[in-house]
């Protein structure tokens, strides 16, 4: 069977619910690309403390987000999260670039997990909106996502503000989540 009838016999089932984990460092984006995702306000969001859950329609797919707030204090719960996770879709804020080597080590651990092992992965490089923002080439160098090679990935730049580049993400996840059961 391939790929495609796969996709097909996916979309033909109706509303196949996935479950999205949203993580990334606090202030990377997560709550604002999840309202983007649901078509809801953004203009006013506060921390995340906690998580929020949202079901998103896509393509035929249910998807079921939890976005888990990233503040230091909150990370070590992470975990709590991480059983019967189809995708996981990492935020990076691409503008603050004191915190790269920080992302990038939560990154690394959250691909050791065990629980996450072979779980596609969609890194957001999210506030391209900004002037100030590293290009997403210059972030998958830096976080060496060139070596991953246990899973598919795929980094994608976006604004969660403007919502470029979101459904262009989103498309991937669609796409590629059989590629977990493989």
């Amino acid at each position: 069977m391939g790929l495609l009838s796969i996709l097909r016999k996916l979309k033909s089932a109706p509303d196949q619910e996935l479950r999205i984990l949203l993580l990334g460092l606090d202030n990377a984006g997560k709550t604002t690309l999840l309202k983007q995702l649901a078509s809801e306000d953004i203009s006013h969001i506060t921390p995340t403390q906690g998580f929020n859950i949202k079901s998103v329609q896509s393509q035929g797919f249910k998807l079921n987000v939890w976005d888990i707030g990233g503040q230091r204090k909150i990370r070590p719960y992470w975990r709590n999260y991480f059983e019967n996770t189809d995708i996981l879709i990492y935020v990076i804020d691409s503008a603050d670039r004191k915190r790269f080597e920080e992302t990038g080590q939560e990154l690394a651990e959250l691909l050791e997990e065990e629980k996450l092992s072979c779980v596609p992965v969609l890194i957001f490089a999210n506030k391209q909106d900004l002037l100030t923002a590293a290009p997403a080439s210059e972030i998958a160098e830096g976080l060496n996502l060139h070596t991953i090679r246990d899973r598919v990935w795929q980094i994608q730049s976006c604004s969660a503000l403007t919502g470029e580049g979101v459904q262009d993400g989103m498309n991937w996840v669609c796409k590629n989540v059989n590629a977990k059961k493989k």
